[in-house]
């Protein structure tokens, strides 16, 4: 029960916190540093919320779909907090970040919380290091997608003044890529760190089953976007374009195929 109250009351806090980007974007105002103090108050009650789970249930949160979705509700706010407060010029595009968040949370209040069943394969230190590697990428991207969804946002009539405060299209796109870089370093270590946990567990670093075969494709989307931007030059709506697409494979790869695969890395167990 304390660990619901904690998770409600962080997204409530996340929630208001986005609602006030949001409406300062509309309103062509600078978001201010009270959302950033808000996100911070809501990470805080999360973490709490993941700690109490932990220790009620005995292990972290990546069995289930709910506690999945409510790790990386808070390790995708840590990344837009951290953007955030170093980058106040693209503070704008949390109006783009935190509606993709407003979804996952509205997912996460629909999932049911019940306990999951620990495997033993996933007594391994090699499980935090591939969850951990697993989260930074997905956060890295997910800034990159903000960040491009405002590019071509700002392209449309209603939208267009309202994201004027941002950079320059090409300084923005990138600022993406850079990020995408980022996450490409991330996503590589995290299959890295995955074939050895599957050697320690299974006893093969690599069987191509339905979520190892698509987190390599993410992987694949990924170095294609980063190869399109550094040899075909293309233009910062073509580069958002291609962001917009790797997000919607990481996403699949993140929180599709882990629950309806049955295989090994089945995450629902």
């Amino acid at each position: 029960m304390n660990e619901l109250i904690a998770l409600w009351g962080a997204l409530l806090v996340y929630v208001i916190a986005g609602s006030i980007a949001i409406i300062t974007v509309v309103l062509k105002r600078p978001p201010g540093r009270p959302v950033l103090t808000l996100i911070v108050f809501g990470l805080i009650l999360h973490a709490l919320s993941i700690a109490l789970r932990w220790e009620c249930v005995g292990h972290g949160p990546f069995i289930t779909l709910y506690e999945i979705l409510s790790s990386n509700v808070w390790s995708m706010m840590v990344a837009f907090a951290i953007v955030y407060w170093r980058l106040p010029s693209i503070r704008p595009s949390a109006a783009v970040v935190m509606l993709i968040l407003f979804i996952v949370m509205g997912w996460l209040l629909m999932t049911d919380p019940g306990e999951g069943h620990l495997p033993a394969t996933y007594h391994t230190v090699w499980l935090y290091i591939h969850i951990g590697f697993g989260k930074v990428f997905f956060g890295a991207v997910l800034i990159a997608t903000g960040i491009s969804g405002a590019i071509l946002m700002r392209r449309t009539a209603f939208a267009g003044s309202r994201f004027e405060r941002l950079p320059a299209d090409n300084h923005l796109s990138e600022l993406a890529f850079r990020c995408m870089a980022i996450g490409f370093i991330f996503e590589s270590l995290m299959l890295i760190a995955g074939a050895i946990w599957a050697q320690d567990a299974w006893g093969r670093y690599w069987a191509w089953d339905p979520l190892e075969t698509w987190a390599f494709l993410t992987w694949l989307v990924l170095a294609f976007s980063l190869h399109a931007r550094f040899t075909l030059k293309l233009s910062a709506r073509a580069g958002a374009v291609l962001v917009l697409a790797v997000f919607v494979v990481a996403f699949l790869t993140f929180f599709g195929v882990p629950f309806i695969s049955t295989a090994a890395h089945q995450g629902a167990v």
